[in-house]
């Protein structure tokens, strides 16, 4: 007897129906067909163990099991449920009418329970969007996949809760997560606040204008000064995430296995911190199978390279192409898969490996021409893409005494948002450009429009500071910026004036 289920295939984040035709017949062997990987060819030993512990009959006869579509390739264990309602189904053990409009996938363990499994919303979008009734799956991923509305998700703990639903014995529990409330009672939650920084109100104002643009930013001083502590309270003044980011940001979560149990959507900001150690594929993503990298997984949030030329130059240089276009393509030979890799760069790094250069108290004991090594790890075409140079100094000890409050997270980010909101009515007929950061040069030349002594003030600038032609665009952005904050129409030449300052990469000698 030939019986149908359905599963899904994840590529990117995107998912494929897999239709597992199980087909029962004359013989002893088993079959299993469709290009299905190491994983998928392991589930037999699995599927008869369960059915057998939850007392249910393996058929000693031919089993064919066909994945389609063929072409795509099937990986991991989580057909194994899949599969065994096949089984069950087509020796005749289980009522077939119902299980066609379900989605049913799920790793099975050797006594029938159900184990999480991974990429559970891209599949929910698209069994919802192919008009699929439900969705049967491991309780644990039961919440994650109630967030897609209009579709049944029923979380079982094995595989008899599911024989039972088809047999009608007994009804299984909808899983219902109203994803509103939810996400926006969690929206306010921050582990870190602004607040907890003593000083430093010159690096806090420059951070409230990378939020507000969507800049990156690199903070450059002597360790102790504060560089870490300052870019871990970057999410807290970020807009809060809209719905569909957190929608996309959740898949991407989602495809890597990276929610935790029982989780739904993310609602927050993520922010993601990799060692210096990183490989280049664990950064931007790939493998065999390409997998989100760093960059992906800080999709829609900050990524904060700590330390940053102590990473390996060709890690560094593969985010280049990333940083400009926002997304990452992973091309094989079999196939090519695109991420999306919209985040914010945040990057810290000491000075000089003593790290007491520009000290205002330490000397620097680095030999001569040291220093300028030791930033030349940093190419310059990385840095182009950075639009925010700063200069940490360290606290000193009369601000680390006081007891003057600083201010929130909250109400930074309440002007955050307004300056957003200006560009966002801005850019609204520019597809793909939601921040000043990410304008092109077409639409920079028509939107930073700076009087004649702003003109003058940054000829003057440039050649007297010895600033590149690169950081030219950069500053009309940071500038942009500061007068959205500011709330003005124009750019000034006081905005262009604190612009300017934020380039100290780019000062002749300011590494000897």
């Amino acid at each position: 007897m030939l019986v149908k289920t359905f599963g899904s295939s994840v590529q990117g984040i995107n998912a494929t129906t897999v239709t597992v035709e199980v087909n029962v017949g004359k013989g002893v062997y088993f079959f299993l067909v469709g290009l299905p990987d190491s994983a998928v060819k392991e589930s037999q030993k699995r599927i008869i163990a369960a059915l057998k512990n939850c007392g249910y009959e393996y058929p000693i006869k031919e089993i064919t099991v066909n994945m389609a579509p063929a072409d795509i390739r099937k990986e991991g264990s989580s057909y194994d449920l899949t599969i065994a309602i096949g089984i069950l189904a087509a020796t005749d053990q289980l009522k077939q009418e119902e299980i066609s409009k379900y989605i049913i996938m799920g790793e099975l363990s050797l006594d029938g329970g159900l184990l999480p499994i991974k990429a559970v919303l891209p599949i929910a979008i698209q069994a919802c969007k192919e008009g699929f009734k439900g969705f049967i799956l491991p309780k644990h991923n039961a919440r994650e996949a109630a967030i897609v509305e209009g579709l049944d998700v029923y979380g079982v703990d094995n595989i008899s809760e599911v024989y039972n639903f088809f047999n009608e014995t007994v009804k299984l529990e909808k899983t219902v997560v109203d994803i509103k409330e939810e996400f926006y009672n969690s929206q306010a939650k921050t582990e870190f606040d602004f607040s907890d920084v003593k000083g430093q109100e010159n690096i806090k104002r420059a951070m409230e204008i990378a939020a507000a643009g969507g800049h990156n930013l690199i903070l450059i001083g002597p360790p102790g000064a504060g560089k870490t502590m300052l870019a871990k309270r970057l999410p807290s003044i970020l807009p809060p995430l809209t719905i569909n980011e957190a929608l996309e940001t959740t898949k991407i979560h989602s495809v890597a296995g990276k929610l935790q149990r029982d989780a739904s959507l993310i609602s927050v900001r993520p922010f993601r911190s990799p060692h210096h150690t990183i490989s280049d594929v664990a950064l931007v993503g790939g493998g065999g199978y390409p997998q989100p990298g760093e960059i992906s997984l800080a999709h829609n949030g900050v990524l904060f390279l700590d330390e940053l030329p102590e990473f390996k130059r060709t890690v560094l240089e593969v985010m280049r192409q990333p940083l400009e276009d926002r997304v990452v393509t992973i091309s094989r030979a079999k196939l090519s898969v695109e991420y999306p890799a919209s985040f914010m760069l945040i990057a810290s790094m000491n000075p000089c490996p003593c790290g007491n250069y520009n000290h205002p108290e330490k000397d620097c004991v680095c030999a001569a021409g040291v220093v300028q090594k030791y930033l030349n790890k940093i190419s310059g075409p990385l840095l182009d893409r950075i639009d925010i140079h700063l200069e940490v100094t360290p606290v000193p000890f009369s601000e680390l005494t006081s007891t003057r409050t600083s201010e929130k997270s909250e109400a930074v980010r309440e002007r955050v948002v307004k300056a957003r909101e200006i560009q966002e009515e801005r850019f609204k007929e520019n597809d793909g450009v939601y921040a000043n950061a990410q304008m092109g040069s077409k639409l920079l030349r028509s939107v930073c429009v700076i009087p004649d002594e702003g003109t003058q003030l940054l000829k003057t600038a440039m050649e007297r500071l010895g600033l590149s032609a690169r950081a030219y665009d950069r500053i009309l952005k940071v500038s942009r910026t500061i007068a959205d904050l500011a709330g003005s129409e124009d750019i000034k030449t006081e905005h262009l004036a604190e612009a300017i300052q934020y380039r100290s990469l780019d000062r002749e000698g300011w590494a000897g």
